[in-house]
């Protein structure tokens, strides 16, 4: 557990800096996803579904490692964890949808690159001085030479260095490598643990048994110097480690057809005995449940001492692996104790340590040595420590030898030169004579965080607990008590004490009975604020210790759920999510189903150049028309719904920002949803555009895209598209008799209420090469004019028939002017149901809604002028104003089609509306005196 425990936490603003957002993810290994199988579920319910991504048969990811144990509470199962091939243009968001809806499967994810923490040194270091020996003035710095007379540790200690290849010739590292002489070279597995001749570590990169030497990479050889060089040779220098070994996993590629391995070689370190494993690697961002879920299980499962790198950015960020939980997070310092120029700073830090002008081995050649810095090389020294403690100390958990590091140091907090980083670098710098000395240590601290109602962000106003575990890691304490503070003006805790008490060494203690209380406040919150709140925990005897937890607050997109549907709403137009990686947003359910859509959202078009959105492009990017004009806010119950929501985007004016082709429209986009029977299967979708260009815009397609995921009965790709023309519905099936195991049917569809002339194509999103549109290569801006301005063909209608098919709809409208200026509204009804039946009954529904209760103008009513029955199935009596001289009467259609027209005269006039689909209708009556109009409902 880190100094800051994890709730799901977005580290940039998602507003005007999503590009900083997007730069804070590392790049990921192309063509390959990881997924995690539910507990009980078998691999074989997925291969229908992964056929239809076209994607590559399940491999086990780690077939050997250990099951969980009930005797190391919150260990993990990593038998669960496959990996598949990914075509080159499945967006993972399509693939998480698509796989989870099976119910089969926790997660799908990218793998991470996570790249070497090499950072150039000054050229006024110690890497200047001739005499090798005498430069290592960091063993000082952290007491090892004292340290070494307590021990000098032992040759069945083994720290696994997980880095680059290292130079396993080199004279001051070759006596330290741990073989394995259980799997000699003969070119058979003789130990069984699933590894030919894995004599030498493993490269996990290019999966064979060659972690020697790399000449494109020098790192992780620097990395096993610090470590554990050789000491007492009469040669270079003295790794801190001294009697233990290392064990070299290269996980940097060498070869055209190898990919980073940090993660499987963390796997197989924990498996073959490693003790302590190092990580001088990482990335910003990027948040994994898989990495979590490695770590976990090397941590947890097989007791070791992980430790991690925090990183050279020199900023306040979240650094993975070394902020995920289970993870001794190391930063680091100059000589003098000064915070390094380039290390992160952050409150999941732990510790540091010396981290420039370290001399080490360089691995160039067998007898050469060289001056590096970052905190690539603190973390080795931390490694080396903590494997000293556990020579000292064999009886602790992994987790006790980190609680013993962070209690030793020696504070540097109080140094003027680091008051700007005060509380952002864990306890202090590493003292390796007190870690393996100091009696009487105490160290409790929080384990886990759970927030109730659990939500990735909380929005102003709402009202939360806080549930705390703590468990007691050193020394017994007495009267130990939690406190709970706000270091944000945004959240106020209500109740934030809980007394844990006395607390023997491994107990733990939670306050699940009374938890602490939170509330965020109704205003004044930045977009995308991130709250931090800090635990103090305090014992008998002077014990202070201090972690913390972050928040999202007030994120920039909402959820619609007063009914049947949850839905997401970004502030750029997206539904459902954010992003095509499906991690922003709660994505879109219905009555309880996991999300049913993997990417959806608005677009708009001019030519096949001019094309505004935020969906999809090529391989697993996106396009980025679309930027926020104001926060996505939703407000209940709402002036005319239980719940309304108001969002506004732009694009920008074509030509004023080089390669960028949009269109020139701002959108004001309004969304009603009901909890009332009736109104519970939709939610309305209003978008007014506003030509904000010197020119008319003729004509103006907009319409909504939606690649929808339902549950299949078997995982096949049994998605169909169809088109009901007289409501203008576009909707999606499941081909096929319901199952127990998919739960209740759902058909899904959009219906446009209001516009110009309807729109729609269906997509085969599986369509071979030559198609008109074939999602598998990504969707071009002129694919997608084509979907827009392609009208309502026959041929576009349908998809996925007759077998069914992976299937992507486009439902919208051609708008035939919109002059410089000038504003129209489009309207769409966003429609979830059990059955075709309902799906139409809903679609109907949320019509005569949109024309009663949502009227796009509301108007006076007129003496003498009434209309019966109303809803009707046919017959309609009109009573007219005295003086009105009625001349004709037309009933209009929700499109502006005049779809009845008759002569009149006198006061009444008898209709028929016989005939019509049911639905919202506008009746208009033209006299010498003007018109009159009224909403007609057909049943």
């Amino acid at each position: 557990m880190k100094n800051t425990l994890r709730l799901f936490i977005f580290l940039f603003a998602i507003g005007l800096a999503w590009p900083l957002l997007a730069a804070a993810t590392p790049p990921t290994i192309a063509g390959r996803l990881v997924l995690k199988m539910r507990a009980g579920q078998m691999p074989a319910q997925l291969t229908a579904v992964l056929d239809r991504l076209g994607a590559g048969a399940l491999q086990q990811k780690f077939p050997h490692t250990q099951a969980p144990s009930p005797e190391r509470p919150g260990s993990v199962d990593l038998r669960g964890i496959y990996q598949f091939a990914a075509p080159a243009g499945l967006p993972v968001a399509k693939a998480r949808a698509a796989l989870l809806a099976t119910g089969a499967v926790e997660y799908v994810e990218p793998l991470y690159i996570r790249e070497p923490l090499y950072q150039p040194n000054d050229p006024l270091a110690d890497s200047t001085l001739t005499d090798i020996a005498n430069s290592q003035f960091y063993l000082k710095q952290i007491q090892a030479y004292r340290a070494w007379d307590i021990t000098r540790g032992d040759s069945s200690l083994v720290i696994a260095i997980t880095d680059g290849g290292v130079r396993l010739t080199h004279e001051d590292l070759r006596q330290q490598v741990k073989h394995n002489y259980a799997d000699p070279i003969n070119g058979l597995d003789d130990d069984h643990d699933g590894y030919v001749d894995n004599f030498t570590g493993w490269d996990f990169a290019n999966n064979d048994n060659d972690s020697g030497y790399d000449p494109t990479i020098l790192h992780g050889s620097q990395v096993a110097g610090a470590a554990a060089a050789r000491v007492g040779n009469d040669l270079g220098l003295a790794g801190l480690g001294n009697l233990c070994r290392f064990m070299p996993l290269n996980i940097y590629p060498n070869t055209p057809t190898g990919s980073f391995g940090g993660y499987e070689a963390i796997v197989y370190a924990a498996d073959h005995g490693c003790q302590v494993i190092n990580m001088s690697w990482g990335a910003i961002g990027g948040y994994s449940r898989f990495e979590q879920d490695v770590i976990t299980y090397a941590a947890v499962n097989r007791d070791a001492v992980v430790v991690a790198a925090a990183g050279n950015s020199n900023t306040d960020v979240l650094f993975y692996p070394a902020s995920y939980d289970h993870v001794l997070s190391v930063s680091g310092v100059q000589s003098t104790d000064q915070k390094s120029g380039g290390a992160t700073f952050n409150h999941r830090v732990d510790m540091v340590a010396p981290g420039l002008s370290i001399v080490t081995v360089n691995g160039g050649r067998d007898d050469d040595y060289t001056a590096v810095g970052g905190t690539s090389f603190a973390s080795p020294l931390a490694a080396a420590a903590a494997a000293l403690v556990r020579k000292v100390f064999p009886q602790y958990t992994s987790a006790q030898v980190m609680a013993r590091l962070r209690q030793t140091t020696d504070n540097i907090d109080a140094l003027p030169a680091n008051a700007a980083w005060a509380g952002r670098l864990g306890t202090g710098r590493l003292n390796v004579l007190k870690a393996l000395t100091r009696a009487n240590l105490r160290e409790a601290r929080v384990i886990s965080s759970t927030f109730a109602p659990a939500r990735p962000a909380y929005a102003p106003g709402d009202t939360l607990r806080l549930t705390a575990d703590v468990q007691n890691l050193l020394e017994p304490v007495t009267g130990l008590t939690v406190t709970l503070t706000s270091l944000s003006p945004y959240v106020t805790v209500r109740q934030g004490s809980f007394a844990a008490g006395s607390l023997a060494t491994l107990a733990r203690a939670t306050n699940a009975a009374a938890p602490f209380r939170l509330a965020v406040a109704t205003s004044g919150i930045p977009l995308n604020t991130t709250a931090t709140l800090r635990y103090r925990l305090t014992a008998a005897g002077g014990f202070q210790y201090d972690q913390y937890v972050d928040l999202l607050l007030n994120p920039d997109y909402v959820v619609l759920n007063a009914n049947d549907l949850a839905v997401t709403l970004t502030s750029r137009g997206n539904l459902g999510y954010n992003d095509v990686t499906a991690t922003v947003g709660a994505g879109l359910t219905y009555r309880g189903s996991g999300n049913v859509l993997s990417e959806g959202g608005l677009l708009l078009a001019t030519t096949p150049t001019q094309v505004s959105d935020r969906l999809r492009s090529t391989g697993r990017l996106s396009r980025e028309s679309f930027f926020s004009l104001m926060q996505a806010a939703r407000q209940e119950p709402g002036p005319r719904a239980d719940q309304e929501a108001r969002i506004a985007f732009r694009d920008t004016v074509p030509g004023t920002t080089p390669r960028v082709r949009s269109v020139g429209v701002a959108v004001r986009q309004r969304a009603y949803a009901w909890a009332t029977p009736g109104r519970r299967d939709f939610v309305l979708l209003e978008y007014s555009l506003k030509n904000i260009t010197p020119d008319t815009l003729k004509p103006l397609y907009a319409g909504i895209f939606t690649d929808w995921d339902l549950p299949n009965p078997d995982g096949a790709a049994r998605n169909a598209a169809a088109w009901d023309s007289t409501r203008a519905l576009g909707y999606c099936y499941v081909l096929g008799t319901p199952t127990p195991q998919m739960g209740p049917a759902i058909y899904a569809g959009l219906r446009l209420l209001r516009g110009g002339t309807p729109a729609v194509y269906s997509i085969n999103n599986g369509a071979p090469m030559g198609a008109a549109v074939r999602l598998a290569d990504g969707f071009s801006p002129a694919e997608k004019f084509l979907t827009l301005s392609s009208g309502t063909a026959p041929a576009q209608r349908t998809a996925g028939l007759p077998a069914g098919a992976d299937v992507s709809q486009v439902v919208g409208t051609r708008l035939a002017r919109l002059a410089p200026g000038d504003s129209t509204t489009v309207t769409f009804a966003l429609l979830l149901a059990p059955t075709l039946a309902q799906l139409q009954a809903s679609a109907d529904a949320a019509a005569q809604v949109y024309a009663t209760i949502l009227p796009t103008r509301l108007t006076a009513p007129v003496a003498g002028f009434s209309v019966y029955p109303n809803p009707t199935v046919g017959p309609l009596q009109v009573e007219l104003p005295a003086q009105f001289g009625a001349e004709s009467a037309q009933i209009v259609n929700a499109l502006g089609q005049i779809v009845r027209r008759q002569p009149a005269n006198g006061r009444n006039l008898n209709l028929n509306l016989l005939g019509l689909a049911p639905g919202v209708y506008t009746l208009r009556v033209l006299g010498a005196s003007g018109v009159l109009t009224k909403a007609i409902v057909v049943q």
